[in-house]
């Protein structure tokens, strides 16, 4: 049985550790390329303006090859940074020529980073948060700022009140929410699941870079290079036509992000200085399953149908939320989380039906062997079986 979500979390998570520091507020605070703090509403309305100039920066991209690093670096060349990359040298990604692709390892191989300065580190392919415990203590006097992209899944949601039965009309979620804590026993240098990973790398940056830090929480991230097809799903079984199996209480709300938004949103976070903890995810106001659902069907190639099935009949059936059919968390409260923080540092969101439809044009391009081995999601043949038997039980 495909884990859920909860589940998936738990186990696929690496490590983390680092000092207990209580969460930082999210405040909105800038400073100019001097290090002199400057105005937050006006730096906030910069932040938002993807056409203002801003002052070149020395960027440093740890990472910049995976599913949101691409997009990141295009965009900061094109608002005329310097961008270096640090990875492993392994990815088949192509990165522009202007880019400086550093090699190395975060495990044990730094030296490319040794005796350089840079403006801003991003710290994108955080997977160990012993991997931010030496990159922090490497920067810490050799960049101004540390942007760290965390998660979501760093708040303690479990036993929260949040249930499938439970139709959230607010979020309930904003940067001050307990955070997942450090399990008794638990030790610096012990492995932890993928949350504590994100809680501990939280604090180990916010240590190492008081008041010149940056956490950005993603939820659900979407778009063209996602291979986990969580959100991918959708726009491809719409297309696809036909009765499609809609899940549970169309009221659930639903939340989630471009990362063509949130890259871009970062890069802007770093030309302003702006430092604090933010959500990032979206839309800015409430959307529903059903609403998610309409408008990624507004690019649909074939006619469809939703039949809406229960939660309690789905159970039975033993249809996972969140694996079975993705992007599904009833009453979550992680599919709810306030987003004001950031939308006034500047997030915009692209329209859902952008976003369905560039993500089907890139689905079409990858190898065949990966789109019939997708990560997430039902079969064909599965949601057929689930809808017949509800047929059956109704009449």
């Amino acid at each position: 049985m495909t884990p859920t979500r909860r589940e998936f979390l738990r186990t696929s998570g690496v490590v983390g550790t680092g000092l207990a520091l209580g969460a930082a507020g999210c405040s909105v605070e800038t400073s100019g390329a001097d290090g002199a703090d400057g105005g937050g509403a006006a730096a906030s309305a910069a932040a938002g303006t993807a056409e203002s100039a801003p002052q070149p920066k020395r960027l440093l991209i740890l990472g910049g090859t995976g599913f949101i690093g691409p997009h990141m670096v295009e965009y900061a060349l094109s608002r005329g940074h310097e961008v270096t990359t640090f990875t492993r040298g392994r990815s088949s990604t192509r990165l522009p020529a202007e880019v400086e692709q550093l090699v190395g390892d975060r495990n044990d191989d730094h030296t490319a980073l040794e005796g350089r300065t840079w403006d801003v580190v991003l710290d994108n392919n955080t997977q160990d948060y012993r991997w931010v415990q030496t990159s922090t203590a490497l920067l810490a006097d050799a960049v101004e700022h540390y942007l760290f992209v965390s998660s979501i899944s760093a708040y303690n949601t479990q036993g929260a009140g949040g249930s499938p039965d439970r139709v959230l009309m607010e979020p309930l979620v904003d940067e001050g929410f307990p955070r997942i804590p450090r399990p008794q026993g638990w030790t610096d240098g012990d492995d932890a699941p993928y949350g504590l990973m994100k809680t501990l790398g939280e604090d180990i940056v916010h240590a190492a870079f008081p008041g010149r830090a940056t956490i950005v929480r993603p939820g659900l991230i979407a778009g063209p290079g996602d291979i986990t097809d969580r959100f991918t799903y959708w726009p491809l079984r719409l297309d696809e036509g036909g009765e499609v199996l809609a899940p549970g209480n169309p009221e659930h709300s639903f939340q989630v992000i471009d990362q063509r938004d949130l890259t871009e949103w970062i890069v802007r976070l770093a030309e302003t200085g702006t430092t604090g903890d933010f959500n990032a995810t979206g839309p800015a106001d409430r959307m529903s399953m059903a609403q998610m659902l309409e408008e990624v069907g507004t690019i649909a190639s074939n006619p469809y149908e939703l039949t809406w099935v229960t939660e309690s009949f789905l159970a039975e059936q033993e249809v996972s939320a969140w694996g079975d059919l993705p992007a599904w968390i009833p009453g979550d409260l992680s599919m709810f989380v306030d987003v004001s923080a950031a939308v006034a540092s500047g997030l915009t969101f692209r329209p859902l039906a952008q976003t369905s439809r560039d993500t089907l044009d890139w689905d079409a391009t990858r190898p065949a062997e990966e789109r019939a081995n997708r990560r997430f999601g039902m079969s064909r043949a599965r949601e057929r079986e689930v809808l017949d038997a509800w047929h059956s039980r109704q009449g």
